[in-house]
């Protein structure tokens, strides 16, 4: 039975590898982290603006990234927020949704393109359709990282609101404060669950698309934090790189987040085709 099962594993570790080189998916995550860093600062623009106009500070937004990203780009960010903190105004404002839903709409259309190879279509829906379906997705990204920003700002008040009220230990407050992380981690998953069933140019379950969601949450927070302290403890760009090391661990960072998008979108697509040849 064990045998059995370490053939199995051999065997969809061999068959995922021999489709991230037919699909050309290093050359796809590449493309895909040029449009998203392309559409991060725009999108900073915008949460910083929106941040001025609620309850909350600009550090706050920092905080999110602070525990996945190394600190040479957290620097690096840190630093153009600061230049954009005292500019709150609609206009702003207005120009941060335009430039982030461009240029991170094109980042969606990457994620379709290497969707559809991994299911074998061709995009063949309406332009109007297919961009209007990329805006919604971000939109929809915008929206569960605001809910992401907002949930360790006010999680404690709510806590201690929950205890006093119905008289809850100081072991829930303990526990409430450490589900952020699972919550963090349904976030995620509702993300890229939403992403594997709606971008590919096929027609899909909720049961076919989780196993990859599955894999790139946690695929997505291991190789993050895994990275951030490699180069933290072991690495020093900067030397290399100069005044650029921060873009270039940036784009690094986001080149493996886009690797690990697409090999969740083509392990989806390997179940699926297998359900499909034993039905």
């Amino acid at each position: 039975m064990a045998g059995m099962y370490i053939n199995n594993i051999v065997r969809f570790g061999k068959e995922l590898m021999g489709r991230i080189h037919r699909d050309e998916l290093p050359s796809l995550s590449a493309e895909l982290a040029y449009y998203l860093l392309l559409s991060l600062f725009p999108f900073l623009i915008f949460l910083i603006t929106l941040i001025g106009f609620l309850p909350l500070e600009s550090t706050d937004l920092l905080d999110l990234v602070e525990n996945v990203a190394p600190q040479q780009t957290l620097h690096m960010i840190e630093s153009n927020v600061s230049h954009i903190i005292g500019s709150h105004n609609e206009k702003l404002l207005s120009f941060g949704i335009i430039a982030t839903m461009w240029s991170a709409s094109n980042g969606i259309n990457a994620i379709v393109r290497a969707f559809n190879r991994a299911y074998h279509v061709q995009e063949n829906r309406p332009f109007l359709v297919a961009r209007g379906m990329a805006v919604l997705l971000t939109f929809a990204m915008i929206f569960v990282i605001i809910v992401a920003l907002l949930l360790p700002v006010f999680g404690h008040m709510i806590g201690l609101y929950l205890s006093s009220t119905f008289g809850f230990s100081e072991t829930f407050l303990a526990l409430w404060s450490a589900s952020r992380w699972i919550i963090s981690g349904l976030i995620l998953f509702t993300v890229f669950t939403g992403l594997y069933y709606f971008a590919p140019n096929k027609k899909l379950l909720i049961r076919n698309v989780v196993k990859g969601a599955a894999f790139a949450t946690v695929g997505w927070t291991v190789v993050s934090m895994l990275f951030a302290y490699y180069v933290n403890h072991f690495n020093n760009y900067t030397a290399t790189y100069g005044s650029l090391g921060g873009i270039i661990i940036l784009l690094i960072w986001l080149y493996l987040s886009g690797m690990i998008i697409v090999i969740g979108g083509e392990i989806n697509a390997i179940f699926y085709d297998r359900r499909v040849k034993s039905s």
